[in-house]
């Protein structure tokens, strides 16, 4: 799950996430808030898309994400996100006050999703990242790795995501290498 056939990584780890949004900072506005709303969500490709300006809750400081692969539609998923995002958003697409150019149930980004995908992948090639997991899922994956990392509970992070089973979950934890390490690391230094 988290390593192609061949045991290549899928995910991004914490030094290619920053590398990302650090690319996406010379990007357009609307391109460098997408890559930032999936970096800081683990949002799929087509829940950030869905994303409208009712769906950022700037008081709770929240992004609210339909989960689409669910079966049926209106299930939901809130995800705290820092501030420096939200205020991102609002510079690049005044969706706050009385200067909206946005209805709140008109998508922010407004491409299909193979536009999506390119800009997505234009600027992991922008930042040096190849290989499988330089890809929108790779930015989900490591999401959730980096959540494990920074020892944020299992539970939560299912939440984040919107699994229904904790142990779709338990595969982020699955870690190897330098993640696996810094796990470890946390535990060592109860002795």
């Amino acid at each position: 799950f988290l390593y192609d056939q061949t045991g290549k990584r899928k995910y991004l780890t914490i030094d290619e996430r920053r590398a990302f949004l650090e690319a996406a900072t010379t990007a357009s506005p609307e391109v460098h808030t997408f890559c930032a709303t999936l970096a800081y969500t683990g949002a799929r490709i087509s829940e950030a898309l869905a994303i409208t300006p009712g769906r950022i809750d700037f008081v709770e400081r929240v992004v609210i994400l339909e989960c689409l692969k669910k079966r049926k539609k209106g299930v939901v998923r809130v995800v705290p996100v820092p501030d420096e995002l939200l205020e991102l958003i609002d510079q690049a697409h005044k969706i706050r006050g009385i200067y909206s150019s946005l209805k709140p149930d008109e998508p922010i980004w407004p491409w299909c999703r193979t536009t999506a995908w390119k800009e997505v992948k234009r600027n992991m090639r922008l930042s040096g990242i190849s290989g499988p997991q330089a890809c929108p899922k790779g930015l989900r994956h490591g999401f959730a790795v980096g959540a494990i990392q920074a020892d944020v509970s299992l539970n939560m992070v299912r939440k984040w995501l919107g699994h229904s089973r904790i142990s779709t979950t338990a595969i982020y934890a699955d870690a190897i290498g330098a993640e696996e390490r810094n796990i470890a690391r946390k535990y060592w230094s109860t002795f």
